[in-house]
């Protein structure tokens, strides 16, 4: 019988570039360039931050990539060729203390932000929606640094961060388009699979 296998990432860390070009896509390649993830074929992923997982430096996982290989990675990205827009993507963070427990990641774009707003943003919404789980209670009204502060000091969460990229479309109208990522790189194998519904 098949027993299924499992792959939890281990290790990943922060990226942002931005790209300017005539085409829209080929600005988006020139983004991806910008970030070091451009040689990889990306699987986007939702936000979840594996137990144990390990955040390294942008330098340590770009050489842990390899041409062609398929990769899991949260990515924010936006793109405008209307002249003097600017244009955000963040990707926020938020680790627990307790290693065995989930951390969140948020994606987030948008217009007309600049990056220290859309940075706090996400981080903002990885920090809330961690937060809920971990049934550390906050005012959703209070500021985001008010509600860091909450954070921080219930010892449920351990860190916050983000990777924000923005820019200004120039006058020429060349698509300019950003991202903000988090890229795993390595991975364990897991087979102690939870039984599955019904069996």
């Amino acid at each position: 019988m098949f027993d299924p296998m499992y792959f939890v990432p281990t290790k990943g860390f922060l990226t942002r570039g931005v790209g300017r070009h005539k085409e829209k896509l080929t600005s988006f390649e020139m983004a991806l360039r910008d970030a070091g993830i451009e040689k990889c074929n990306l699987v986007r992923v939702s936000s979840i931050f594996p137990p144990h997982g390990k955040l390294v430096t942008r330098q340590e996982g770009v050489q842990l990539l390899r041409p062609g290989q398929v990769v899991f990675a949260v990515l924010a990205e936006m793109s405008t060729n209307e002249p003097s827009r600017m244009v955000a993507a963040s990707i926020g963070l938020a680790i627990p203390a307790d290693a065995n427990h989930y951390g969140y990641i948020s994606e987030h774009h948008s217009y007309g932000q600049k990056e220290e707003i859309a940075g706090d943003y996400a981080e903002d919404l990885a920090a809330s929606m961690l937060a809920t789980t971990l049934g550390v209670p906050f005012d959703p009204n209070q500021a985001w640094d008010e509600r860091r502060a909450v954070y921080l000091m219930s010892g449920d969460i351990v860190k916050t961060r983000n990777v924000t990229q923005t820019a200004e479309c120039g006058p020429d109208g060349l698509w300019t388009t950003v991202v903000a990522a988090c890229v795993y790189v390595e991975f364990n194998h897991v087979t102690d699979a939870p039984p599955r519904v019904g069996a």
